[in-house]
């Protein structure tokens, strides 16, 4: 199956994408990616908190509003969670969160939650190159009377 002029073209060179990190597992994931010298796209902001379960679906909603063109939500492994329950809290609080999102016009491709453990860098690196290679398919997201949205 060929791919259509829209699909292979870029629309978004250089999108810009929020990513949520748990300080334990993830968030030394990223780090390890670093001191490996493991290549990946810089167009990420990383933002740590202490646990996924940290996270707000309002954080994510804020991020889209402020401009971004993409967020990537990480945690830990199930099971590895450093405060139990944590990344299932998470799981339920963001999957239901990737519903609203679909319903009121965001593209899955730009919401994505993900678990890492410390010892991934190579599937960091992996997702965050295969998650800014999507958004260079789409348009930049604009919202709020900044050009309309998708």
């Amino acid at each position: 199956m060929s791919k259509t002029m829209q699909e292979t073209e870029i629309q978004n060179p250089s999108p810009n994408i929020i990513l949520f990190l748990c300080r334990w597992c993830s968030g030394k994931g990223a780090d390890l990616a670093g001191t490996s010298r493991l290549q990946y796209p810089p167009n990420v902001l990383p933002i740590m908190v202490n646990c996924s379960s940290r996270i707000d679906s309002q954080h994510v909603v804020e991020a889209f509003l402020e401009g971004a063109d993409g967020v990537l939500v990480t945690g830990c492994n199930f099971g590895d969670c450093h405060y139990k329950t944590g990344n299932y809290k998470t799981f339920r609080r963001m999957t239901l969160l990737s519903k609203l999102l679909k319903q009121v016009g965001v593209s899955p491709k730009r919401f994505r939650l993900t678990w890492i453990s410390a010892t991934e860098a190579a599937k960091f690196a992996k997702t965050v190159t295969e998650m800014v290679d999507e958004l260079k398919k789409l348009p930049p997201y604009k919202i709020n009377g900044k050009g309309g949205k998708e």
